[in-house]
C-alpha cells in the first residue's frame, strides 16, 4: 500500500497531528457544492455548517465502523499554538460507505473560527475494531483547546489513522464567527 500523502508531510499534518500511515480508505469531505483536497482553501463562512463526508474502506465489509476527528493544530495563532489541537468535531461507528450522520456525535461540529493567519483543519479517519462503547478521554463541552488526536486513538484502541485530509483557512475580513 501507499504511504500517506507526501501533502500531508509538507503541510506538517503528519507530525504535527499524525504519524506516518499507509491510508487504507478514501475519505471525501463536501462543503456544499466545495470537495475538499488537501491543502486547498476554504473560507470559514463556506465551512460554517458540518460537512458531508463518505468513507469508502479500500478493502471493505459490510460491519466495518469508523471514527472521525477533527482539529485546528493552530489555535489560537499559528506561530504560537498554545491551544493546539483545538477539537472541533469527533463522530464514531460511522458505517462503511456512509456518511457522518449515520455515525455518532461525541462532539459537536464547530466550523472554523481562525483569529489570525492560516490555520490547518484536519480531518482524522480510524477504523475501529468494533463499537466504541465508552470513548475516552472527551474533554468538556466547553473546553476544546489541547486536544491530542494520538491520544484519544491510543485510549480507544484505534491503531493508527487509515485517511486524513486537510484544509487551509484564514480569518475573513468584518466577519464575526457565532458558532
Amino acid at each position: 500500500m501507499a504511504e500517506a500523502p507526501e501533502i500531508l508531510v509538507a503541510g506538517k499534518v503528519i507530525g504535527d497531528v499524525l504519524e506516518p500511515f499507509t491510508p487504507e480508505a478514501e475519505l471525501t469531505v463536501q462543503y456544499g457544492s466545495e470537495t475538499v483536497s488537501n491543502g486547498c482553501e476554504i473560507k470559514p463562512l463556506e465551512a460554517k455548517n458540518r460537512p458531508r463526508l463518505q468513507v469508502t474502506s479500500h478493502n471493505p465489509r459490510l460491519d466495518d465502523l469508523y471514527t472521525l476527528i477533527m482539529v485546528d493544530p493552530d489555535a489560537p495563532n499559528p506561530t504560537h499554538p498554545t491551544l493546539r489541537e483545538w477539537l472541533h468535531w469527533i463522530v464514531v461507528d460511522i458505517p462503511q460507505g456512509m456518511d457522518a450522520s449515520k455515525g455518532r456525535t461525541l462532539v459537536e461540529y464547530m466550523g472554523p473560527q481562525p483569529s489570525t493567519g492560516k490555520h490547518r483543519y484536519v480531518f482524522a479517519l480510524y477504523k475501529q475494531k468494533g463499537p466504541l462503547v465508552k470513548p475516552r478521554p472527551l474533554p468538556p463541552e466547553y473546553a476544546r483547546g489541547n486536544f491530542n488526536t494520538r491520544h484519544f486513538a491510543a485510549h480507544n484502541d484505534l491503531g493508527q489513522p487509515v485517511a486524513a485530509l486537510f484544509f487551509n483557512s484564514r480569518k475573513e475580513a468584518n466577519i464575526a464567527y457565532d458558532n
